[in-house]
C-alpha cells in the first residue's frame, strides 16, 4: 500500500519561503519519479516540478529559479523548497509518485494535499 503524506504548507507573506515535504510509505523511492502539482481555486491542476528516478529535475516555467525539488531517498521523502513566493503561488500542493525511470505525464499515486497561501 503506497501512501503519500504532504506537510509544510501554511500562510506566508509575499516574498517569503516555505519548504514542503512528502513522505512516501510502502515504496523504495529510488524506483519512482516524484512530482509536485498544485491546484488553485477555479483552476486546473498544474504540474510544478518533478524529480525522476535518476535525480533529474523538471520545473514549470513560472517557478524556475524560485522552487527547488530534492529527495532524501533513504528517508523516502521528497521536498519542494519555495522561495520568493508570489500571490499566484497560492494553491493546494499535491505530492505524486509514478513507477517510472523518467518523469511521466501521468502519475499513479497522490497525496491529499497541503495548502499554501501567500498573502500581502
Amino acid at each position: 500500500q503506497l501512501q503519500l503524506e504532504e506537510s509544510g504548507g501554511g500562510l506566508v507573506q509575499f516574498g517569503g519561503s516555505l519548504r514542503l515535504s512528502c513522505v512516501a510509505s510502502g515504496i523504495g523511492m529510488a524506483d519512482y519519479a516524484m512530482a509536485w502539482y498544485r491546484q488553485a481555486p477555479g483552476k486546473e491542476r498544474e504540474a510544478v516540478s518533478c524529480i525522476d528516478a535518476n535525480g533529474r529535475t523538471e520545473y514549470t516555467d513560472s517557478v524556475k529559479g524560485r522552487f527547488t525539488i530534492f529527495r532524501h531517498i533513504w528517508e523516502n521523502t521528497v521536498y519542494l523548497h519555495m522561495n520568493n513566493l508570489k500571490r499566484e503561488d497560492t494553491a493546494v500542493y499535491y505530492c505524486a509518485a509514478a513507477l517510472s525511470s523518467d518523469c511521466p505525464r501521468v502519475f499513479d499515486f497522490w497525496g491529499r494535499g497541503t495548502q499554501v497561501t501567500v498573502s500581502s
